[in-house]
């Protein structure tokens, strides 16, 4: 039996993304920010997940999100780090620095602290944007009660799902 460093489900979860990206001949990149590479941690516990992940970006500050990803500082000036607007600007800086056919971004606010009545802890925002879409998928989730490390891993499911064919 094998051993992972993920819990099951998230690992049957990127099993699913593996399988099935693999299937329709799909690359993914990821833009994370709140989960920290879980999302690309849970996908490379699979073997053969070379063929689906091209790479992956852990901008946690906002000044990686500009650096990296080419998000501008209006954006994160006006609508915040956690906003439909910054996650669309790192998807599409994710998928233009890759040669990934589908990226998803991940935003959000794990707590404890850095929540607002606007924004409360548990806040995350996701985009998902194909090669050649112009307006991403993109949705913002509160996952309440389940502390720091609950809201990452609800928020890495969720990225998961997001990266199904």
């Amino acid at each position: 039996m094998d051993e992972y460093l993920l819990p099951a489900h998230l690992v049957e979860a990127a099993r699913r993304v593996v399988e099935e990206n693999i299937a329709a001949g799909r690359k993914v990149t990821l833009a994370e920010s709140c989960t920290g590479g879980l999302v690309a941690a849970a996908i490379t516990e699979i073997p053969g997940s070379s063929a689906v992940l091209d790479r992956s970006f852990v901008t946690y500050s906002n000044e990686a999100k500009q650096g990296d990803l080419g998000v501008e500082s209006d954006i994160i000036e006006a609508f915040g780090a956690v906003s439909v607007a910054c996650v669309y600007a790192m998807a599409r800086g994710a998928l233009e620095r890759s040669d990934a056919d589908v990226a998803v971004a991940i935003s959000g606010i794990a707590g404890p602290g850095g929540g607002s009545e606007a924004k409360p802890v548990g806040t995350v925002v996701f985009a998902r944007l194909e090669r050649g879409q112009d307006k991403p998928d993109a949705e913002e989730r509160l996952f309440e009660d389940t502390g720091r490390s609950g809201v990452r891993a609800q928020a890495t499911l969720c990225a998961l799902e997001l990266l199904l064919p």
